[in-house]
C-alpha cells in the first residue's frame, strides 16, 4: 500500500477518446487527514456521460480536469479512517476515479456507505447509479400505464435492460432495441421484452410499426438522434418521451441536427422531458429498496461484463461507447 496507480485524462478529444488521451502515473498513496478516509478502489464504473465529462467544462456541472484521474464512480474498502463516518472495512460507492486508492470525507455526494449484502458489480450497477436512472426516468417521468407500449433504445446497455424490465413490472408492453443477435436473444429471452429490434435494419420503420400498432406510449431515449425522430412519429395520443442520453453524439463536440419530428408533440398532445438522475439523490433510498425487492423475488435480472485491469479502462470506455458489451461494464481495478 505505497504506490498509487492513476489513469490521468492527458487532453480533451476531439472524437473518440485515442489512447494519447490518458496518461499513467504512479505516486505514493496519499495520507488523509481529520476527518478523511483512504479507499482502495476495487470497481470501476463505465458510463457514457464519461465522454461528456471529458469535453471541456464538462456536462451536468461535473467535469474530468486535464493532469487529473479520469473522473468515474468506483466502489471500494475504506482501509485507513479518521473519520466516524467511514468504518475500515466498510464499502463505499462514489465518485472516486480511475485509481487505485482515493481520499474521502464527509461529504456524502462524492462517496456514500454501500448497504451490506450488495457487491461491487451490484453498487455500481442494478443498485447504482444505472437503477436509480431507469427507475426515476421511467416512472416519475414516463409513468407507463399497464397494457401500454413502451420503446427503449440502447435496450441491451446497463440501464436500457433495466428499464424495460421496470416497464414490464408495471404492467407495459416493452418493446427493445439493440444491434446484434446475442442482445436481442438476452433481452427477449431472458429479460422478458415482448419485441426486440435491431436498430441498423434497413426496414427498421416497419419493423417499429408491426412491434408497436397502437403507437409508442413511452419512448425511453437513450440514444438521440435518428432513432428519436423514428420514435417521435409513432408517438401514441398523450405519449411521453424520456430524454435520458444521446449516445449516438457523444464522440463529437459539435451538436448535431435537433430532432425533425418534433412536431408530434403537438399534434399528439405529447410531452417531452429531460432528467438528470442526481436530481432525486434525497429520494435514492426509496428506489433503492423497490430495486433490492424485486432483484431478490427474481423479477429483475442484470448482467456484468467485467474488464480487469486498470490500465484497460480507456478501451472500456470506448466499448461502452461504441456498445460492444451487454449488461453493464466494469473495470475490475
Amino acid at each position: 500500500m505505497s504506490v498509487n496507480r492513476r489513469v490521468l485524462m492527458a487532453k480533451h478529444p476531439d472524437a473518440e477518446p485515442t489512447d494519447d488521451c490518458f496518461t499513467v502515473d504512479e505516486v505514493p498513496v496519499p495520507e488523509i487527514g481529520d476527518g478523511e478516509a483512504l479507499v482502495a478502489v476495487r470497481y470501476l464504473s463505465v458510463d457514457p456521460a464519461q465522454r461528456m465529462w471529458m469535453n471541456p467544462g464538462g456536462v451536468y456541472n461535473m467535469g474530468a480536469q486535464v493532469g487529473a484521474p479520469m473522473m468515474s464512480v468506483g466502489f471500494g474498502e475504506v482501509v485507513a479512517s479518521r473519520s466516524s463516518g467511514y468504518a475500515v472495512g466498510s464499502t463505499v460507492n462514489g465518485m472516486l476515479g480511475w485509481q487505485q486508492y482515493a481520499v474521502i470525507d464527509g461529504d456524502t455526494r462524492r462517496a456514500a456507505p454501500v448497504p451490506a449484502g450488495i457487491d461491487g458489480p451490484a453498487a455500481l450497477g442494478v443498485f447504482g447509479m444505472n437503477g436509480q436512472t431507469a427507475y426515476w426516468g421511467l416512472y416519475d417521468i414516463g409513468r407507463p400505464q399497464p397494457g401500454e407500449t413502451v420503446l427503449v433504445s440502447a435496450a441491451a446497455g446497463a440501464t436500457g435492460s433495466l428499464v424495460g424490465q421496470l416497464a414490464r413490472i408495471a404492467g407495459a408492453r416493452v418493446v427493445g432495441l439493440a444491434s446484434s443477435a446475442a442482445k436481442r436473444d438476452w433481452i427477449r429471452e431472458e429479460l422478458g421484452f415482448d419485441e426486440a429490434i435491431d436498430y441498423r435494419a434497413d426496414d427498421l420503420p416497419q419493423q417499429l410499426d408491426k412491434a408497436c400498432p397502437d403507437g409508442v406510449n413511452v419512448y425511453f431515449d437513450n440514444v438521440g438522434g435518428v432513432i428519436l425522430d423514428l420514435a417521435l412519429e409513432r408517438l401514441a395520443m398523450r405519449g411521453r418521451v424520456v430524454l435520458c442520453g444521446a449516445i449516438s453524439a457523444y464522440n463529437t463536440n459539435t451538436p448535431g441536427p435537433g430532432p425533425s419530428r418534433y412536431r408530434q408533440l403537438i399534434r399528439q398532445r405529447g410531452r417531452m422531458e429531460g432528467f438528470i438522475v442526481m436530481d432525486y439523490a434525497p429520494r435514492y433510498g426509496e428506489a433503492l429498496a423497490r430495486l433490492r425487492e424485486w432483484e431478490a423475488d427474481g423479477r429483475l435480472r442484470h448482467r456484468e461484463d467485467v474488464v480487469r485491469g486498470l490500465d484497460n479502462a480507456p478501451e472500456a470506455l470506448r466499448r461502452v461507447l461504441r456498445g460492444d458489451h451487454l449488461g453493464k461494464l466494469i473495470v475490475q481495478v
